[in-house]
């Protein structure tokens, strides 16, 4: 059957509907990485081509399950459930915008959702694009409060946000299901925070862990299930974008913090570490990934850091910061720096003990030992610095460690930094210091 419409001017005499009319596709299908139930997700987009010489319209634009989809489309500036008579010139094409929110239910484990969207040209022409999206369950850390001052003022962070929080129930967390933080998730004073092996944190625009006075986190990871710290977005070119999320942030105070097998990624800075408690380390953490960060994958600030077998990589300013003096203890690591989303100036470790702030120059005793470590990257005037004022007391020993612009400079021969693949070659000069990977 061909019909074709006729009218005495205007654009319309140059578009029919015909059983053997084509579109193409820029996708087969659109997919969606996780959507947490009630958060939705950000709209993603296919195109719609008309590569033929004669202009085509499309009857109508509509999701396979209607009303009952868990998709919404915007076809075209169209946002109706039926889109009516889409016209695209010849040679040209269109935008179909597509979002996903599933409904929460009982499952634990991630459920897919499908649909598709049908393009009707004829009642027996009709071409399909399958959606598909895993939907999961999820804990929700949303702000009840506000931190502000005894004088009625609020503070703001660092993005320039106000300190809106939710405490966490400690005793209450659920190891079944994944958990969204959305503002500062608040560990408080005299508690722990527990995470088991396979816990999944999932993190909001500029949200913060954040570890309080005389609070813990305790993280138990394992080499197949590691602890994830990570942005809510993993959608296409979101999957390692940096800076979707804040920080984990180990307040000064916070006591006793451990990590072990974890992996944090995609966030402003991955761990803050400031002064500690007691005599024991602020946070002790080995067999751990930290990669794609804005700012910083560890920062400390006067801390106390014992950390081993670490692969801390791909950050915009340093890899690790040792700051305003502290207690650092690095060993087996590698810190590896091959940022590629802007001019990278700064070296990949860097350790002071001092800071000039309002016109006062402050200084602290500082402790830095790096030991069996890989410290490399882009950057050819070197990837480490150390300066320091001698005025406080200093103790920095450098055992055994391959750096760039160092005595021992040497390609290390990454498998492939670029694809974020650090393994070591056959015949890397560096082998048998470094990160160690579980699967070697």
């Amino acid at each position: 059957m061909l019909t074709v419409l006729f009218c005495s001017c205007g654009k319309e005499d140059f578009y029919m509907s015909s059983d053997s009319s084509q579109l193409d596709f820029s996708c087969d299908t659109l997919s969606f990485d996780t959507v947490f139930t009630q958060m939705g997700t950000t709209t993603r987009q296919f195109k719609v081509y008309n590569r033929s010489d004669e202009g085509i319209r499309i009857k109508s634009v509509t999701l396979r399950n209607g009303e009952d989809s868990r998709f919404r489309l915007n076809v075209d500036g169209d946002t109706h459930i039926v889109a009516r008579n889409i016209d695209i010139a010849a040679g040209d094409s269109i935008f179909v915008f597509v979002r996903a929110n599933i409904r929460p239910d009982d499952h634990t484990e991630p459920f897919l959702i499908e649909d598709a969207v049908e393009f009707h040209i004829t009642s027996s022409n009709i071409f399909r694009v399958p959606l598909t999206a895993y939907g999961r369950n999820a804990v929700y850390h949303v702000p009840t409060d506000t931190l502000h001052f005894a004088d009625g003022t609020y503070p703001r962070d660092q993005f320039g946000n106000l300190y809106t929080y939710s405490v966490i129930d400690c005793d209450n967390w659920q190891h079944d299901l994944p958990h969204v933080v959305i503002g500062y998730a608040v560990v408080d004073s005299r508690n722990t925070l527990y995470l088991k092996p396979g816990d999944e944190l999932y993190f909001y625009n500029n949200a913060v862990l954040w570890v309080y006075d005389s609070a813990t986190l305790d993280v138990r990871g394992s080499a197949e299930q590691p602890v994830l710290f990570t942005s809510v977005r993993h959608d296409g070119w979101y999957n390692d974008l940096p800076g979707q999320w804040g920080y984990v942030w180990l307040s000064a105070g916070s006591r006793d913090n451990y990590i072990d097998h974890a992996v944090i990624e995609n966030g402003y800075v991955g761990l803050l570490a400031d002064s500690c408690a007691n005599m024991n380390p602020t946070l002790t953490i080995g067999n751990t990934q930290i990669r794609n960060h804005t700012l910083a994958g560890i920062m400390g600030q006067t801390a106390h850091i014992v950390g081993q077998n670490l692969l801390v990589t791909n950050c915009g300013t340093a890899t690790v910061a040792m700051q305003y003096g502290g207690i650092y203890s690095f060993s087996a690591s590698t810190f590896a720096d091959y940022w590629r989303y802007s001019a990278r100036t700064e070296p990949s470790v860097f350790v002071t003990n001092y800071r000039d702030y309002n016109g006062v120059h402050y200084i602290w005793p500082l402790q830095a030992h790096l030991t069996d470590c890989i410290i490399y990257g882009s950057r050819a005037e070197g990837e480490l610095y150390i300066d320091f004022d001698d005025r406080a007391t200093v103790d920095t020993a450098i055992t055994h460690c391959l750096i760039r612009g160092g005595k021992w400079d040497a390609d290390p021969l990454f498998v492939d930094p670029d694809k974020g693949d650090y393994h070591l070659q056959p015949n890397s000069p560096a082998l048998g210091i470094g990160y160690r990977y579980d699967d070697q």
